[in-house]
């Protein structure tokens, strides 16, 4: 974004358009995304937009934007952690299941074995 917004300030300046640092830096701020609106409010509180180098902002807004790269991909590697437990956990149930099956087919059979005894008078 630094070197787009770079790119159209040089470009300006070759038509003999220019902007002080203060004007530079609050047009930086308001192009940020509604997500960075925290962190804006927190630069305009914290520092005087009038006397902040433009290498200063950037250097802050960079800083932010690696820390909430960092949180982000703590939460992915969380979540990931998450979902392989849950899947270690479905796949025991999967085979406590057929072993429950299995029990059942076993309980079945042994009845209709047990009935048949009974009526061809086996002991």
């Amino acid at each position: 974004m630094f070197t787009r917004f770079t790119n159209i300030i040089n470009a300006l300046q070759s038509l003999d358009k220019t902007y002080s640092n203060s004007e530079m830096v609050r047009k930086i701020l308001r192009c940020l995304p509604r997500s960075w609106m925290p962190k804006v409010a927190v630069i305009k509180e914290a520092k005087n937009l009038n006397i902040l180098p433009l290498e200063d902002l950037l250097r802050s807004l960079m800083t932010h934007e690696q820390s909430m790269q960092k949180k982000d991909d703590d939460e992915e590697k969380e979540k990931k952690k998450t979902n392989e437990v849950a899947l270690k956990s479905s796949t025991i149930e999967d085979f406590d299941d057929d072993d429950d099956g299995e029990l059942a087919l076993f309980t079945r059979k042994f009845k209709k074995f047990l009935a048949n005894k009974k009526k061809f008078g086996g002991k």
